[in-house]
């Protein structure tokens, strides 16, 4: 019996930096590369036909679902992954999605989605999330929206719950996140045109007003962003949804940063009541607890964090929620309660996660001037 074929689909434009990356990623598991490129100017096309694939010359009209559908219809693969140039699939996972594809049986599948964040690519600067990149080729999926477009899954599966879809073990990372990148090719100012565009021209999208408040929270211009949370919120209410936990991940980031803890407490309860498995929000109400002055209750919310594990991909999780993040806050609520033998031992437990976590050795450091018996204290927590 023949092996499944596999397409696999992007968009690009002026990639000649990043996209032969992706190329050499995929190349020995894919059947067809479709490239669809919106007007490079640089080496973009040429190094596409250098690794075999098709290149499609797509005139650029301000909406990336138009593009990424134009790849899509020329695809002939069984199955059809979707893909960006500033993207890379892990090198030991690629085998294991050729050889996962004869077995498979549903018509719509997730990866493992890896953003770095930050000046360079590290590991533990990182966002994880499973995202639906996978489907069956002539079962009706395309893309929709001008902008964050995404699959039609309701359209073509309506009873499937997209927070359900089954995630593949393989693992792709995006680089599209890293500060040089978003700086030098002004990501934000396009998004936000593009978005805002959108929404004067009604376009129906429940993710608009989110994605304009993340772009703002990205350049730091929080009252704009704030606005736009709270008016994506009561969009998805109005539409009869209940507000994504990205949503709230971003408006409760973003009081954080503006140091608006009255706005946050105790509201950030009853967000935990809809998704009680999502980490990074107890991670905030530990935070929270912590500026507030309730150290204890802080505490047991940071041990809560530890418990669940920073593994669950329905939701866009930061590393380290479960690990270095909450120790680090655990040693800053002993040091409050005059514990710094448990503050040592917190600190120490959040650098045997991350050795170069800088917050966890700068904090270390600040106690043993004023506690320098510590050095010959137990070990740290496991």
């Amino acid at each position: 019996m023949q092996s499944p074929t596999l397409s696999i689909c992007m968009i690009a434009r002026n990639e000649e930096d990043v996209i032969a990356r992706c190329l050499q990623s995929i190349r020995p598991i894919a059947d067809e590369i479709i490239v669809v490129d919106t007007g490079s100017t640089d080496r973009t096309i040429e190094i596409c036909q250098e690794f075999g694939a098709t290149v499609l010359r797509h005139e650029w009209q301000d909406h990336f679902s138009m593009a990424r559908n134009y790849g899509l219809e020329q695809a002939t693969g069984d199955w059809i992954m979707w893909m960006d140039a500033d993207e890379e699939m892990d090198v030991d996972d690629r085998q294991t999605m050729k050889k996962l594809l004869p077995s498979l049986d549903k018509d719509i599948y997730s990866i493992h989605l890896i953003n770095f964040i930050g000046a360079t690519v590290q590991a533990n600067e990182s966002f994880h999330i499973a995202h639906a990149r996978l489907f069956r080729n002539h079962k009706g999926f395309k893309f929709q929206f001008s902008i964050h477009e995404t699959l039609n899954v309701h359209e073509v599966l309506p009873d499937q719950d997209e927070s359900q879809i089954a995630t593949l073990p393989v693992k792709v990372y995006h680089y599209g996140y890293l500060n040089d990148v978003t700086y030098a090719k002004n990501k934000s100012e396009r998004n936000i045109t593009l978005l805002l565009k959108a929404i004067e021209d009604k376009e129906p999208n429940p993710w608009l007003e989110y994605h304009l408040a993340s772009e703002y929270s990205r350049m730091k211009k929080y009252d704009f962003a704030f606005k736009y949370v709270n008016w994506s919120i009561v969009r998805f209410l109005s539409e009869g949804l209940t507000p994504p936990s990205l949503v709230y991940k971003l408006k409760y980031s973003i009081l954080l940063e503006t140091g608006s803890i009255e706005g946050a407490w105790p509201a950030i309860d009853k967000v935990l009541v809809l998704y009680p498995d999502y980490v990074d929000l107890h991670l905030y109400k530990g935070v929270i607890l912590h500026q507030l002055g309730k150290h204890e209750q802080a505490l047991e919310t940071f041990d809560h964090c530890i418990a669940l594990g920073d593994k669950q991909l329905n939701h866009l999780t930061l590393h380290g929620s479960a690990t270095f993040h909450a120790y680090y806050y655990k040693g800053q609520c002993y040091e409050q309660l005059n514990q710094p033998q448990d503050a040592w031992s917190a600190y120490r437990s959040a650098l045997n996660f991350y050795p170069e976590y800088e917050p966890a050795n700068l904090a270390l450091q600040q106690l043993l001037v004023s506690h320098p018996d510590l050095h010959e204290q137990p070990s740290p927590i496991s």
